[in-house]
C-alpha cells in the first residue's frame, strides 16, 4: 500500500510540476491558459486509462507528442524528477541518525552483540 501511496503522490507531483513549469512553454511563446486546458485535458484523459483500464499514467508521454509543448519535450524528465523535491530531507535523515540514533546504539553496544535471544532451550 505504501508503494501505491508514494505512486499516486508522484503521480499527482508530476502534474503539479506540469502546472508550475508550464511558465516555460509560455516563456516560449506559448498562451498560458491554453497550455494549462492541454494539461488538464491530458491528465483527465490519462487518468480515464489508469481508473478504466489499470494501465500505468501515461501524462508524462501524452504530453512529450503534444506539439504545443515542443519548447519543453527535452526538459519534462528533468522537470519532474522527485529528487528535486525532497528538500533538506536526506540532511534531516543524516542529522536525526547522526543525533538520536547512534547514541542510543553506542550506549546499548553489550545488547547488540547478543546472538540470539529469543532461542528456546528443552
Amino acid at each position: 500500500m505504501v508503494g501505491l501511496g508514494l505512486a499516486l503522490f508522484v503521480n499527482r507531483l508530476k502534474l503539479v510540476t506540469l502546472l508550475v513549469q508550464s511558465a516555460l512553454g509560455v516563456k516560449a511563446g506559448g498562451d498560458r491558459q491554453e497550455l494549462h486546458e492541454l494539461i488538464r485535458v491530458h491528465s483527465m484523459e490519462a487518468g480515464a486509462v489508469v481508473k478504466g483500464e489499470g494501465k500505468p499514467n501515461d501524462l508524462l508521454e501524452r504530453i512529450k507528442r503534444d506539439p504545443k509543448f515542443a519548447p519543453v519535450h527535452s526538459k519534462l524528465d528533468s522537470m519532474v524528477d522527485p529528487s528535486k523535491f525532497v528538500g533538506r530531507s536526506p540532511q534531516q535523515v543524516d542529522e536525526f541518525i547522526f543525533e538520536d540514533i547512534d547514541p542510543v546504539l553506542s550506549a546499548n553496544r553489550d545488547l547488540l552483540s547478543i546472538e540470539n535471544v529469543d532461542a528456546v532451550n528443552v
